[in-house]
């Protein structure tokens, strides 16, 4: 079978979790199945990988229109392979055009919804419009619809009713185990600014309105004062969530010391290192379709306090491997907590909890350890992805 994979990120251009998921999940396939990348960016070394460069004719015009075109120069040169399968908005474009263009089967893997990330219009502009009609297009059309957790299938099939529930599949995200475990490096957190000896909650995310750092840092306040926050943040969507992030940060170092702001792509040894000397790794996110982050917290056996919502309660198990904190949330699609100082009242309590008890937060760190080799080693994962390709071929 000759597929090819269509995607905006791939190594060494890799900035969110679909990234990390589209580069381990093409080294598991490449195991048993010939498989294509095509992606955005610079050239690439790596045989079978073909990168494309944004046209200068849309230098300077709306982001969108570039994906677009970058899109249509992909699916031009999908000739020969037997499936298509694209990842994220930014290249299912690619792959919808691809299908009638060469009469072959789409699969799609959803790592997040446009209907339910309403902010990316602040980043976007029009071009938000753009980018919703083409999930939408290429959901409705594709022969199968991978979904990365229960949670993010039940979010597809609310906001696209008319999509064939059969069509839609759950393979989770996975997590390299022998790249992803503890990495008892005290040295590398010490030189990342960050007392091994003292407590600390680590972050690790976009600064962007989905992953729910204002809460976080809002929730910190109430931290004890020897409790550390290590925020690995960059890439922010827009100036203005950098501006709010900053305020906030500015004001939290002036109540309290040991706050740790990181804001560039850490290498591997670098991350693990943090994640391993953690007391406790948190995601505020109020949208989040599974959370690459929270298994590689675990795979570094760090205890996981993680918002319930989306695909997060089916990766946390709340009192084992971690706490799940309650929020109930706004239907408009902006994931927005109804009584947002609750949300953070309680998150700041599940994080005093567990810090507060470093042998019990070790105890579900190894439990989230044991968590993620049982249930989302790649492997396993990749099987399940080459079932959904067998459906999509056999119509």
């Amino acid at each position: 079978m000759l597929v090819d994979l269509l995607t905006r990120e791939y190594p060494p251009e890799v900035y969110g979790g679909a990234g990390v998921h589209v580069a381990e999940l093409v080294r598991a396939l490449r195991r048993d199945i010939d498989v294509r990348v095509r992606c955005f960016g610079a050239p690439r070394d790596e045989p079978g990988t073909f990168a494309y460069a944004l046209p200068a004719e849309f230098d300077g015009r709306n982001a969108a229109l570039g994906t677009m075109g970058v899109d249509l120069l992909m699916a031009g040169d999908v000739a020969g392979a037997e499936l298509v399968h694209s990842h994220t908005w930014y290249a299912n474009f690619a792959g919808f055009t691809a299908k009638r263009l060469h009469d072959v089967p789409h699969v799609v893997t959803a790592h997040s919804l446009e209907p339910l990330r309403p902010w990316k219009a602040e980043q976007l502009g029009g071009g938000y419009r753009l980018s919703s009609w083409v999930e939408r297009a290429a959901f409705e059309d594709a022969d199968r619809v991978i979904a990365v957790s229960g949670g993010m299938r039940r979010d597809i099939l609310r906001a696209y009713p008319s999509i064939d529930p059969d069509r839609v599949e759950v393979v989770y995200n996975g997590i390299d185990l022998a790249d992803w475990a503890p990495n008892p490096d005290a040295a590398a957190a010490s030189a990342l600014g960050v007392d091994p000896d003292r407590p600390s909650v680590v972050f690790v995310g976009r600064i962007t309105r989905q992953k729910g750092l204002p809460y976080l840092l809002r929730a910190a306040r109430r931290l004890p004062p020897e409790v550390q926050l290590v925020l690995c943040a960059g890439a922010p969507d827009t100036a203005e969530i950098m501006a709010e992030v900053t305020a906030l940060v500015d004001e939290l170092r002036a109540e309290r010391d040991g706050v740790v702001w990181i804001d560039r792509h850490l290498p591997r040894p670098e991350l693990t290192a943090l994640l391993t000397v953690a007391t406790a790794f948190v995601c505020p996110s109020i949208y989040e379709p599974l959370g690459i982050v929270n298994l590689e917290a675990m795979a570094c056996g760090a205890p996981v306090v993680g918002t319930a919502t989306g695909g997060i309660p089916e990766v946390v198990d709340d009192g084992a491997t971690g706490v799940l904190v309650p929020i109930e949330q706004a239907q408009d699609g902006t994931g927005t907590p109804l009584d947002p100082e609750r949300f953070v009242a309680d998150l700041a309590a599940a994080l005093e909890r567990v810090v507060a008890d470093p042998a019990r937060a070790r105890e579900m760190g190894e439990a989230g350890r044991r968590r993620a080799e049982q249930h989302f080693a790649w492997d396993a994962i990749a099987a399940r992805t080459r079932e959904v390709y067998a459906a999509a071929l056999a119509g």
